[in-house]
């Protein structure tokens, strides 16, 4: 949304947010979330690379094709654990490694944080 419309929907009153906003979702409650959805759509992207369709990542998984594509909705009813096989068995690979030091970054230190980097690899 560009700013002046913005301004002009917040000077009549209403509040601007997005979905995690309205539903009260807490820090934690929208970084599983974005987790979820980044993690789909890559598994959705990983299968495309390779040029395989739903029904032959679902042979791989030992599931069903409409398993797979909810499995690319990030639906409800797909665990984590599923989306992580799924990436996996279409060659994604998952790197977990350190963010970078506040110390490189100017910043005071509060503890040390790990980042979850997905990184695609695509087979030739």
């Amino acid at each position: 949304m560009d700013v002046t419309k913005r301004k002009a929907i917040e000077a009549a009153g209403w509040k601007v947010g997005d979905a995690a906003d309205f539903l009260g979702m807490s820090a934690e409650e929208r970084q599983l979330l974005d987790t979820r959805v980044e993690l789909a759509l890559a598994v959705r992207r990983q299968r495309e690379a390779l040029h395989l369709t739903q029904k032959q990542l679902g042979a791989m998984l030992k599931t069903s094709q409409p398993r797979v594509a909810k499995i690319e909705r990030a639906a409800s009813d797909v665990s984590m654990d599923q989306l992580v096989r799924a990436f996996t068995a279409a060659g994604g690979k998952i790197v977990v490694r350190p963010a970078k030091s506040k110390a490189t970054t100017g910043q005071k230190s509060s503890g040390r944080k790990d980042t979850l980097v997905f990184k695609v690899a695509t087979s030739g």
